[in-house]
């Protein structure tokens, strides 16, 4: 997917016009050159080729990508001899050139790295070939674009601009490795985190990273200015704080209210019925599922099961399930929802592979009334887009973008949502504190719900000091 040169101009270049001397400019994954070399228009045609020749080194895998840049390079008044030697075909996430870092100037790094995920590379038999990047050192990295980072971070690259998926700062298990070893070297000094397509052919949402190595390695609080860039172009600025303590992950509103509400004796969560579970309890009662693994364009397939007075007992006692992608209409959010009203259905069986982005049925431990189910239900959904709001979704991962949408489309984890559902304190909650719940959510008040939430830990726990 490669980068326009307006991206360059109109983000990078502002941060760099003024110290383009002091630097040699970098790219190991250059495609056609297209957000380092629009560096030689602001220096003087017939000074042009000595600063290409000490400033700056391009790097692709792909040779026909190495002949566009070195065409580029060209057209801006380069001798193609020159530009041949300072661009170069070379895979570089397997064979680092760190013959780069000896040229008598600090190294600032530009790039937009390969994005691969190592869950689709071992799914896909074209992709297995890249797993050999995922051995030795890289072994616990999650992503292409990690690999690349961590590259740099060994070397002791000085300064770096990273074209990279925000779930580099949103994402939890997928990005808490990487983000560990990056902020223990680096720190951030501006991001721009897009809400709006930037490349013609992937939905992935994307962050530009400015980051500046420190002087000593060590972990401690990141603090850094961040322009959201939405989808009809606006810019958001906001001051982003990320701890060491959750992994320096962006978005900790999410991560306080689940600690600090998680109830003295909190629901036991689960997900999904599969199929094991039918046939290792076949009985005479009927039970009418769709079938999460067989869908069309219509929906996905009813069917009917028979089944044990136990596990009957089981699937009808629990009558949610959970999104875990928005669908892009504002009705449609991630979120908890009642299996029989969507789906004219008890339950939701999975007949093959579990997958995360299918509807997931949620057991509950001990089992609660319905009325206490509507009451979950809700709780659930409004403490979810509360706090969506007051954080702008950041705690989510971005799904992918929606042209329709007016938002922008999120994932909901289901660690995540299981750290929310055990907030509910159903277990300590007497009718009184059900009334007040239920008008606190009616208020759409964070502060009155939490309100009523320490209340009742209170009540259970004097000696709690909250």
């Amino acid at each position: 997917h490669l980068t326009s040169e307006d991206i360059f101009r109109e983000y990078i270049l502002p941060e760099i016009k003024n110290v383009i001397y002091n630097y040699v400019w970098v790219d190991l994954y250059a495609g056609s050159g297209n957000l380092i070399l629009p560096i030689l228009d602001l220096i003087p045609p017939p000074q042009r080729p000595s600063f290409f020749e000490k400033h700056i080194y391009l790097f692709d895998i792909q040779e026909k990508m190495v002949e566009k840049a070195i065409k580029n390079a060209v057209r801006r008044g380069i001798p193609r001899r020159l530009a041949e030697k300072n661009i170069q075909v070379r895979d570089t996430l397997a064979s680092y050139p760190s013959f780069i870092l000896r040229q008598g100037l600090p190294v600032y790094h530009i790039t937009n790295p390969p994005y691969l995920y190592i869950g689709y590379i071992v799914k896909s038999p074209d992709a297995q070939k890249h797993m050999i990047y995922f051995t030795g050192p890289n072994k616990e990295y999650q992503d292409l674009y990690q690999i690349a980072l961590a590259n740099d971070a060994r070397y002791g690259v000085p300064r770096m601009a990273y074209i990279i998926p925000s779930n580099f700062l949103y994402g939890n298990s997928v990005s808490n490795r990487i983000r560990d070893v990056i902020f223990h070297e680096y720190r951030i000094t501006k991001a721009y985190i897009f809400e709006k397509r930037i490349f013609e052919h992937t939905g992935t949402n994307v962050a530009l990273i400015f980051f500046e190595k420190k002087e000593t390695p060590h972990h401690e609080r990141q603090v850094f200015p961040g322009y959201k860039i939405s989808l009809d172009g606006e810019h958001r600025e906001k001051t982003y704080t990320l701890l060491p303590s959750n992994h320096y992950r962006a978005g900790n509103l999410f991560d306080e209210f689940t600690e600090k509400h998680r109830a003295q004796d909190p629901l036991q969560v689960t997900y999904y019925l599969t199929i094991e579970q039918v046939e290792s309890c076949p009985g005479p009662h009927e039970v009418r599922v769709i079938d999460a693994n067989s869908y069309t364009g219509k929906g996905y397939k009813v069917k009917t099961i028979r089944v044990c007075t136990e596990l009957r007992d089981k699937i009808l006692s629990n009558p949610l399930f959970i999104r875990t992608i928005d669908t892009g209409r504002e009705d449609g959010r991630a979120g908890l929802y009642l299996i029989r009203k969507h789906y004219n259905a008890d339950g939701i069986l999975v007949t093959k592979a579990k997958y995360r982005t299918h509807p997931i049925q949620v057991f509950l431990s001990p089992r609660l009334t319905y009325r206490d189910t509507l009451l979950l239900r809700d709780y659930f959904n409004t403490v979810l887009n509360l706090l969506r709001r007051y954080a702008d979704s950041e705690f989510l991962t971005t799904y992918k973008y929606s042209d329709k949408s007016r938002y922008t489309r999120k994932y909901l984890g289901l660690t995540q949502a299981r750290l929310l559902i055990q907030t509910f304190p159903i277990k300590q909650m007497d009718k009184q504190d059900r009334v007040e719940l239920q008008q606190a959510l009616r208020s759409r008040s964070l502060g009155r719900i939490e309100s009523i939430l320490r209340s009742i830990k209170l009540r259970h726990n004097p000696s709690r000091n909250d």
